[in-house]
């Protein structure tokens, strides 16, 4: 059931437990948020908190125990699977701390893969891939392999694939935990300029503080609950 919001993603008491042995975990205990379109949420809290789990949910790789979410005002776990494959191709681009880039293909072979879904022609395919790594600055790097890059470089071709289908969110796990200082600083620009030109809405994990401060709201998970939502006063 779909119904008319300003609203991006609306979560109404959601909860994801697991069955370990004869205990019940509760990774996520009644959440309940609000993300408008063009936000850029920072998401932390330590190992077990659930904020991983939140993301599973929001990015639809996983389904709630109870609880809503509603996406555009859609129900997601009111959706088939292939529905929910469609919503993740369509709606959402995923950046992992890994990259998860194919060793043997080159960087616009890789920023090509998710257009491989949705009927797109070769020659389509080609011009959005190219145009997606324009937006991170890598047109001159598009015949290299992952190994021929250097880590920045291939999270930036791990960027251009996750927005090439021009999805309205971003979901980016710890995008910068295998890069050093300066490259990190590069890539929350990267996300920042995203954010504010594309009008993308970032849900960004992390550990840091200093990486938190790039978002625009800060919301910190602890035993599966949200303890705190705060806005970032920017100098």
């Amino acid at each position: 059931m779909e119904k008319q919001t300003t609203d991006l993603i609306e979560v109404h008491n959601l909860s994801r437990m697991y069955q370990l042995g004869e205990n019940l975990i509760k990774a996520l205990d009644g959440v309940s948020l609000t993300i408008k379109k063009g936000e850029f949420i920072s998401i932390m809290g330590p190992s077990g908190s659930g904020k991983s789990t939140f993301m599973n949910l929001i990015g639809c790789l996983d389904s709630p125990t109870c609880g809503t979410y509603l996406l555009e005002g859609l129900d997601v776990g009111q959706l088939t699977r292939d529905r929910l494959a469609q919503i993740r191709n369509e709606k959402i681009g995923f950046v992992f701390q890994g990259f998860n880039l194919l060793p043997r293909t080159t960087a616009l072979e890789n920023v090509e893969l998710p257009l491989l879904y949705n009927g797109t022609s070769p020659q389509q395919k080609n011009i959005m891939a190219f145009e997606a790594l324009q937006i991170v600055g890598l047109t001159s790097r598009e015949k290299h392999r992952p190994n021929q890059l250097s880590v920045g470089q291939q999270q930036r071709v791990a960027i251009a694939r996750a927005i090439v289908n021009n999805a309205p969110i971003l979901l980016a796990d710890e995008p910068t935990g295998n890069l050093d200082t300066k490259t990190s600083a590069e890539i929350m620009e990267l996300f920042v300029n995203l954010n504010r030109q594309s009008h993308i809405t970032i849900i960004l994990v992390t550990h840091e503080p200093d990486i938190a401060t790039y978002g625009n709201r800060i919301i910190r998970f602890l035993d599966g609950k949200i303890i705190s939502d705060q806005q970032v006063e920017k100098s």
